[in-house]
């Protein structure tokens, strides 16, 4: 029997709540981790990547993943120095290669990381759970961004569904609303202003998908001939929640864009984060049949699981719960680790890890990365370990 998908946690750092001891016990041998404290678009030092590196593997840990080495919105936009920004990026890959660390996700999302309306949604259980609720979202880019073009984007029923939310809230539910949407901007823990975060969505006022597809493609003919050199495997990780927000673009959001993305620049080096919870928002997107289909492109699997609510909100669910055949993506990502046994691809311990768990337990006696707790994602490895040895014994 070939071997099993490569188990791993993600970890924030020294400052993270969870530890890597705790790490360790959950029975992970891979950490997935960042330097997040270099600002995004500035270059990884060897020295730096070093020492992260040397903290993990004395903890009996492995480096496995980098996720993420941002993008520079310059990059995004095709502003005048994006070709700076560029050859820092490939610098750090270099530094990356030097310390041998291969595997790079990242992602193509304007502006903000994931988005999220409610950090602490609580579940009948008691756990807490992050939500994205879309009335709640409409408000806040309605009536307190007060952007315009909000007022053609969502339809009547949408906007009166938006008021009531907002009208059926208190002064502090405004307050978190407003903390929990503007949450920064990748690779800073910043919690943007209103005025702020206008000034970035100016700077996509003449960008739609098409043009922000093509600044997608620019980068990536750039870096991937690079990455492909010092042999690094370039993952991206889809948009997440998988549809416009804010009148930004999404373009990493369906099988199409995923496949749009390895033809920007076929190799080996230019692959995908399969991450189920993203794509999973979307009731059209056909995860099972995605892994089929793409299965060779991925080098890095997100496994968790939502629930996706009529009016376009989810939330986290159980990682073998939701809306998402969870037994059916681990069975064709195990077909997927046969073929490469058979064809004599030696990437077949594809990393994976849970994600986004619940708060449970002692999770709330720790202030934790929202969806990073310790024991939500424990039980969502140990289930996802189940699940896969289950189907092995199966087959």
């Amino acid at each position: 029997m070939f071997s099993n998908l490569e188990q791993t946690f993600r970890w924030y750092g020294p400052a993270d709540a969870v530890t890597l001891t705790s790490i360790s016990q959950t029975g992970a041998t891979g950490v997935v981790t960042a330097l997040h404290h270099v600002p995004s678009g500035e270059v990884w030092s060897l020295d730096e990547i070093e020492t992260r590196k040397s903290v993990i593997q004395a903890a009996g840990l492995t480096w496995s993943v980098v996720e993420s080495v941002n993008i520079h919105e310059s990059i995004k936009t095709a502003a005048a120095d994006r070709d700076q920004y560029i050859e820092k990026y490939i610098a750090t890959l270099k530094n990356l290669y030097k310390a041998n660390v291969k595997t790079v996700c990242y992602n193509f999302m304007p502006v903000l990381d994931w988005t999220r309306t409610d950090i602490d949604y609580r579940l009948p259980n008691g756990a807490s759970a992050l939500r994205f609720h879309a009335p709640a979202l409409a408000a806040f880019d309605l009536y307190i961004l007060e952007r315009e073009a909000a007022y053609i984007e969502f339809n009547t029923d949408e906007q009166k569904a938006a008021k009531k939310y907002l009208d059926g809230i208190g002064k502090d539910a405004k307050k978190a609303l407003v903390k929990n949407v503007m949450a920064g901007l990748p690779g800073t823990d910043k919690v943007l202003t209103i005025a702020e975060f206008k000034d970035h969505l100016e700077k996509y006022k003449n960008i739609d998908a098409g043009m922000l597809k093509q600044n997608l493609a620019y980068f990536l003919q750039a870096i991937i001939p690079e990455a492909e050199q010092l042999g690094i495997k370039m993952c991206i990780h889809p948009d997440d929640p998988p549809f416009p927000i804010f009148g930004l673009p999404r373009v990493i959001s369906t099988e199409a864009d995923l496949e749009f993305v390895i033809n920007a620049s076929p190799s080996g080096s230019n692959g995908l984060t399969f991450c189920t919870g993203s794509l999973g928002a979307r009731e059209d997107n056909d995860l099972p049949g995605i892994v089929d289909r793409l299965g060779k492109h991925i080098h890095f699997l997100h496994l968790r699981n939502v629930q996706r609510e009529a009016d376009g909100s989810f939330y986290e669910a159980n990682h073998l719960a939701g809306s998402t055949d969870m037994y059916a993506v681990m069975k064709n990502v195990i077909l997927e680790q046969k073929r490469r046994a058979e064809s004599g691809r030696e990437d077949i311990a594809i990393p994976m890890r849970p994600d986004h768990g619940h708060k449970l337990l002692d999770d709330f006696s720790y202030n934790t990365f929202p969806g990073y707790s310790a024991i939500g994602r424990l039980k969502g490895l140990a289930e996802l370990r189940g699940l896969e040895m289950g189907i092995k014994r199966g087959l």
